[in-house]
This record gives structure tokens, C-alpha cells and sequence, in this order.
């Protein structure tokens, strides 16, 4: 029996989709900033991005659920192919699927930004495109996942961080400013802070499965600090890049989303029951770049 729609929509993890969108936001504000924002390219890259980040979560869903880290301990909520809802033969066309789809569209936004732009800069991006798609992929899938190896957190601050950000804006503006490394640097952070709270949540299960994330390896309360380190080096990343270029106290908006930073990192020191702050986490780094973003054009 074919799975019915509201499956596939559970299964496409909708509530993490702000962190995606915060990623190219960053960079989308900055060249607003710059006066070279674009309308259809800022539309391009959010579906780009949206079907991207659905395809690392069927990915995900698909490659937990074949090495055995979605299992009846896990604490998060049920996968599709884990609790049988989706067969791992469908979730494995879907994901073939978003591949698809999301170099379509990766192509159509490269014409649209840099058909002026010389060849060699269309096919760095196109390769960049590539290694997204196949990063979304071998988070959890394939005969060696680098999720199972620990190397998530530094595949989302780069991906979610740098390419994210200094590839949107210059999409944008067709230059790299090296001082975007820092907001860069600061989303990236906050989007590793979004994956150390699923980690942390599932260490367990994972520690049986035998994937080695950073809080297996490490240890609960090592985990902990390193959340409030994430948290801590990504406003202190803002704030030196709002005194590099300073012109407007509005820079300083972002720091209103410094009582939520506290909320969320006091509640995974604490509580046992930490899911509801993954969703907390995605959003309050959405609010982030918007107070950022805004701050910047104010």
C-alpha cells in the first residue's frame, strides 16, 4: 500500500526547514546591504535549499533506519521507514527524486545569477551544487555515513555556514567580502547548535547503533558545554563583524534573541526531555538572521 501524503509530509521534517532558509537569509540580507539584492534569485535559492534540506531528511530517514540508529530507544519521533509507514524502497526513490529536483532548480538559479558570469565561476558553483546534494545524502546513507564518523558538525558549518552564506551573496553580488565570514561563521554555529541538540537527544540510541557523533564521543555533559560554546563563539562572531562595520546601534538588534539562546541552553543542561528545544533551536537561529539581517538595513 502506497503511503498517503500526510506521511510523506511528516517524513519531509518540515520544522527544519527555518534553518535552511536562515542559512541563505544570511547571505541574502548582506547583499541587501550592499544594494544588490534580487527577488528571483533570493526565490530560487530558497527552493533550492528547501528541496535540499528535504532531501538530506529522507536521506536521513532512509540511512538511520537501514544502520539501525532509528530504533525503539530512540527519544525523537518516529521515522517513516522505522515505523513502517514508508517502505525503505520508496524513501529510497524519493530521495533519488529530491536529487533530482534540487539540481534542477541549483541549475535554473546558476543561469538566472551568473549567466554574465564567466564559465569557470557557473562550473565551481555547479560542483559546489554537486557536493551539497551528495553531502545531503552520505550524512546517514551509503556504506560509510561520515554522520556515523562524528563529521557532522563540521559538514554543517560548512555547509550551512560558508557555502550557504558567502555562496548566496555572491550569487547576489558576483564578489566574496572576507568579512561575511564572521555572520557566516556565527550561522554556522547556531545551525551545528540545531544538530548538537539532536545529537545530544539521541545519544543512545546512536551510541548503539555505532554512530559516533560528537556527544557519544564526548559524553553528555561535555556535549552540554559544547552547546554553550556554540552558542557563545556564533554572537561573539556577530558582534565583532557589528564593530568592524558599524554605522547604526540597529546593528545590535540580533542580541534580543540572547534571552532565548539562554532558555534553550539552560533546558538541554537540565532537562531529560530535550526534543521540544530542537525546534526552539532551528527557530531562534531563523530570528537570529532576521534581527541581523535587518539591523544591517535599518
Amino acid at each position: 500500500m502506497a503511503a498517503s501524503l500526510s506521511t510523506w509530509v511528516s517524513a519531509f521534517r518540515l520544522r527544519t526547514l527555518p534553518l535552511a532558509l536562515a542559512s541563505i537569509g544570511m547571505g541574502s540580507f548582506l547583499a541587501a546591504s550592499v544594494h544588490q539584492f534580487n527577488g528571483v534569485v533570493f526565490g530560487l535559492c530558497a527552493l533550492t535549499t528547501i528541496l535540499l534540506q528535504v532531501l538530506s531528511n529522507l536521506a536521513n530517514d532512509y540511512g538511520d533506519s537501514i544502520h539501525g540508529a532509528d530504533s525503539v530507544e530512540r527519544k525523537g519521533p518516529l521515522r517513516a521507514v522505522q515505523a513502517g509507514h514508508i517502505s525503505s524502497h520508496a524513501m529510497r526513490n524519493a530521495v533519488i527524486l529530491f536529487s533530482v529536483l534540487s539540481l534542477l532548480t541549483g541549475l535554473g538559479l546558476l543561469y538566472v545569477a551568473l549567466k554574465d558570469a564567466p564559465v569557470q565561476t557557473f562550473v565551481t558553483f555547479f560542483g559546489l551544487g554537486i557536493l551539497s546534494i551528495i553531502a545531503a545524502i552520505t550524512y546517514t546513507a551509503g556504506k560509510k555515513p561520515y554522520g556515523y564518523a562524528g563529521l557532522g558538525d563540521i559538514s554543517v558549518l560548512i555547509f550551512f555556514g560558508y557555502v550557504a552564506t558567502l555562496g548566496t551573496f555572491y550569487l547576489y553580488t558576483h564578489t566574496i567580502d572576507w568579512i561575511n565570514l564572521l555572520p557566516a561563521t556565527a550561522t554556522g554555529f547556531l545551525s551545528v547548535g540545531v544538530l548538537n541538540v539532536n545529537n545530544i537527544r539521541d545519544i543512545e540510541s546512536d551510541r548503539n547503533a555505532g554512530k559516533f557523533s560528537i556527544p557519544v564521543r564526548i559524553g553528555r555533559s561535555k556535549a552540554v558545554i559544547y552547546h554553550w560554546l556554540l552558542l557563545s563563539l556564533a554572537m561573539l562572531c556577530a558582534i565583532i563583524y557589528v564593530i568592524a562595520t558599524y554605522h547604526s546601534p540597529w546593528q545590535f538588534l540580533f542580541l534580543l534573541v540572547t534571552p532565548l539562546l539562554i532558555k534553550i541552553g539552560r533546558g538541554v543542561s537540565k532537562d531529560s526531555h530535550i526534543d521540544p528545544y530542537l525546534k526552539q533551536m532551528a527557530l531562534t537561529t531563523l530570528l537570529f538572521v532576521i534581527l541581523f539581517g535587518v539591523g544591517q538595513l535599518i
